[in-house]
């Protein structure tokens, strides 16, 4: 009597995503025992493009949805119905979404109605507000009360399923971008570092780099103009720093950061970078200061204090670890808080130390060696 393989399908359709599920994708490509294919909704084309072509991953299924000017409800419904055909032919056993996307909780939506069981990574982050992030907190309390399996990247995410009385199958096992982030500088070392080095020519070693990203709908306004005058006042204060700012290309941020940035000598406005530039900027960076989600887990990783331009995080624990502090658009703490973390080496050090609470690069490997004995029971 044969013994079925386990197939897995993994649905993503943005970059973030795209990053966290790879060293998972690569975890269970190089165990026997599963079939392991790959749904792309290509909710965004291009970025998510760049991810796949660094780790080496080849969809299956594309269903290649992003279209000019597209709204929720474009992204929703196209991908809904492009993922019911999906379904019908993988016939998976295992469907995997990650974190907080329309994607994602379209990809537990669909599953659902065909009633296979979902795997959640980054499971239970919360920021209490339905409205901030959006669409994005929606897109989580709504995944998690779809799936069946919740990979979370600490206690306090467990703590807030639980509060939701979701209670079976709550595994605590850190995130997927920590593996992300190891495995991704292992490549560009292996690889060779010169393309980075010469991307990036105002890089010295004699002087220290701020790096800023920031690029949330809750900032735009006057807000950003606030980030953007504290960072030119520091700038302006400290010419031995360089600021390094890879600008978003939505006008909402272009227009801001250009008029009140450009012409700075040691600020420094590039193009948005692929993943791995990225990275590697990050990983020759002092201080990150940003908006971002997924830059408060990372550059702990390396090291880098985070000053997080929000007024609340779904991140909490990296606040309460000391790895991060919360500045949100407030221009006078961002200036006090960077000129701190510039001059005191002491809460420097403190910051940079702590230890981080998302992970230490295992966290693919938990999983996998849940989801092995979770298929042993059945």
């Amino acid at each position: 009597m044969s013994v079925k393989i386990p197939n897995l399908l993994f649905i993503f359709g943005t970059r973030p995503e795209a990053i966290k599920l790879a060293p998972l994708i690569k975890e269970f490509a190089g165990r026997k025992g599963f079939v392991t294919k790959i749904c792309v909704t290509a909710q965004h084309r291009e970025m998510l493009d760049q991810v796949l072509e660094f780790f080496e991953l080849a969809p299956e299924y594309d269903l290649n949805i992003m279209k000019r000017g597209q709204s929720l409800f474009d992204v929703t419904v196209d991908g809904l119905r492009a993922l019911e055909k999906v379904f019908d032919e993988a016939n998976p056993d295992l469907v995997f979404v990650q974190g907080d996307t329309t994607t994602s909780f379209i990809g537990a939506l669909a599953a659902y109605y065909k009633k296979i069981p979902v795997a959640h990574i980054e499971a239970g982050l919360r920021s209490g507000n339905k409205y901030s992030p959006f669409p994005e907190e929606m897109n989580r309390v709504l995944a998690s009360h779809l799936s069946d399996y919740h990979f979370t990247p600490t206690r306090r995410s467990v703590g807030n399923l639980e509060k939701e009385n979701i209670r079976n199958h709550l595994y605590k096992v850190g995130n997927t971008v920590i593996d992300a982030l190891f495995l991704g500088l292992d490549l560009i070392r292996n690889k060779g570092e010169e393309a980075y080095q010469n991307h990036f020519p105002m890089i010295r070693d004699d002087r220290k780099i701020v790096l800023v990203t920031g690029h949330r709908r809750e900032s735009f306004g006057g807000p950003f103009e606030d980030i953007c005058n504290a960072i030119r006042i520091v700038a302006e204060e400290y010419p031995e720093v360089d600021f390094i700012y890879p600008v978003h290309l939505n006008p909402n941020v272009q227009e801001p950061v250009m008029r009140l940035l450009k012409g700075l000598k040691n600020v420094h406005l590039i193009a948005p970078l692929d993943y791995p530039y990225f990275i590697w900027l990050m990983s020759k960076s002092y201080i990150v200061l940003t908006d971002s989600g997924g830059l408060q887990e990372e550059a702990p990783s390396l090291g880098k204090p985070v000053l997080v331009m929000r007024q609340l995080t779904e991140r909490q624990e990296g606040v309460d670890a000391g790895t991060a502090k919360l500045v949100g658009s407030d221009r006078d703490k961002i200036i006090t808080e960077l000129k701190t973390l510039l001059d005191d080496k002491s809460a420097y050090e403190s910051m940079a130390k702590a230890v981080n609470p998302y992970g230490d690069g295992t966290t693919s490997k938990q999983i996998a060696d849940i989801v092995e004995s979770i298929f042993r029971k059945k």
